[in-house]
């Protein structure tokens, strides 16, 4: 089983619903952890800013990652504009880095 690991912040978009991103999120996770190539797929809320979640994503490569983004259910989420990016880390092993990272 391979790793390919992301980080990734998102926010609420202003004027979206709280409990209805809540809700949305809780069901995009849910059926994100049953598709091939996710090893685990999490999102976690801010304690602090209840508007700010953080996502812990393992996918076995880059091309499961990119076939979930074809996936209806994930299609459906981002159509909804509840949410948005603020950031994205690539994530690997101690050491693993691109050469010149170091």
């Amino acid at each position: 089983m391979g790793n390919y690991f992301i980080c990734a912040g998102i926010e609420l978009q202003q004027g979206a619903d709280q409990t209805t991103a809540e809700m949305e999120l809780r069901r995009l996770a849910a059926e994100t952890q049953h598709e091939p190539g996710c090893n685990f797929f999490e999102i976690r809320q801010n304690l602090e800013h209840s508007g700010k979640f953080t996502l812990w994503e393992s996918w076995t490569d880059k091309d499961a990652l990119a076939a979930h983004f074809e996936m209806p259910h994930t299609k459906a989420y981002l159509a909804k504009n509840l949410t948005q990016v603020s950031y994205i880390e690539q994530l690997g092993e101690i050491g693993t880095g691109e050469a010149g990272e170091r």
